[in-house]
């Protein structure tokens, strides 16, 4: 059973995976900063100074509690929509759907190619005959 474990375990899809899954973390990890702190601010400043991870709408606050920031609201416990956070969440997720549809757009590209440009065919049996006959009549070689 541990043979059985070990064999799965390294194969070479799972390794494939593994390192597909930690690629795509760090690089989650990499959009998320450029929407969060690059794209977002610029977007908000260039319509009109918003900030959108600081952009809700609030749903209920019972306590009558004054709510200037979205943490505000978290830390009185005020029921918010969070229009800001959904927004940023679509943006990474056009970003990394762009980029994953550029990748996989240019694997295909690659495996066109690949089938494109096939091995040269082995000679035919009569080439391969003749070939030989041909070195029969040369002689040895000096």
């Amino acid at each position: 059973m541990l043979k059985e474990f070990r064999d799965f375990a390294v194969r070479g899809n799972m390794i494939d995976l593994a390192v597909g899954v930690i690629i795509g973390a760090a690089f989650g990890a990499i959009v998320s900063s450029i929407v969060d702190d690059i794209f977002m601010p610029l977007i908000g400043l260039l319509i009109g100074g918003i900030d959108f991870s600081n952009l809700f709408v609030v749903l209920s606050n019972p306590g009558g509690v004054p709510v200037p920031s979205l943490d505000a609201a978290r830390a009185a416990g005020v029921a918010t929509l969070n229009v800001g956070l959904f927004i940023n969440a679509v943006v990474k997720f056009l970003i990394i759907a762009l980029v994953l549809f550029g990748v996989v757009k240019a694997i295909n590209s690659l495996k066109r190619q690949a089938a494109a440009d096939p091995a040269p065919a082995a000679p035919s049996r009569q080439e391969v005959l003749l070939t030989e006959i041909r070195d029969a009549l040369r002689g040895p070689a000096t």
